[in-house]
């Protein structure tokens, strides 16, 4: 006889398990996870709108909230569900896309804030080649490698 190894299914035992602290933690998480798009989307349409804002700095800017409101997507409405239904399994495959995604996005932020820092190293130390280090079609490239290595590397 052959036992069977294979898993399908994750329990998840949650932040809490007393009914009213549930209620709190699903207010807590949705308020925050509100918060968090607000914020994003604010600099999001305030960057494409102005036309002042076209500076690298920005550019990155508006990469690293479009990266934080996916990250934030990716994680937080689960845990907003998981806090008020009594189904406390995931599936497998879910477990493992909501893996990758937090491992993408996260990578994708610190590759972001790379970009960033770079950004004002030019800035700072080559003050007078600065539009040609960074031009539009190099900030593109940047950041088109950013979204693309974080599936490379993992």
């Amino acid at each position: 006889m052959q036992l069977n190894h294979n898993v399908t299914e994750f329990a998840l035992l949650g932040l809490t398990q007393d009914p009213f602290r549930k209620k709190i933690v699903f207010v807590i998480f949705l308020l925050f996870y509100l918060g968090t798009l607000l914020d994003n989307s604010l600099i999001i349409t305030t960057i494409k709108t102005s036309r002042a804002l076209g500076s690298p700095m920005y550019f990155f800017l508006f990469h690293l909230s479009l990266s934080d409101s996916s990250f934030s997507t990716s994680i937080i409405p689960r845990t907003i569900v998981d806090a008020l239904l009594k189904k406390t399994t995931i599936s497998l495959s879910e477990c493992i896309i909501q893996v990758f995604l937090l491992h993408f996005f996260g990578c994708l932020e610190i590759f972001i804030l790379i970009l960033i820092a770079v950004d004002c190293y030019v800035a700072i130390c080559k003050p007078l080649h600065y539009m040609t280090i960074m031009s539009h079609q190099v900030c593109s490239v940047l950041v088109a490698v950013t979204w693309v290595g974080p599936v490379c590397i993992l």
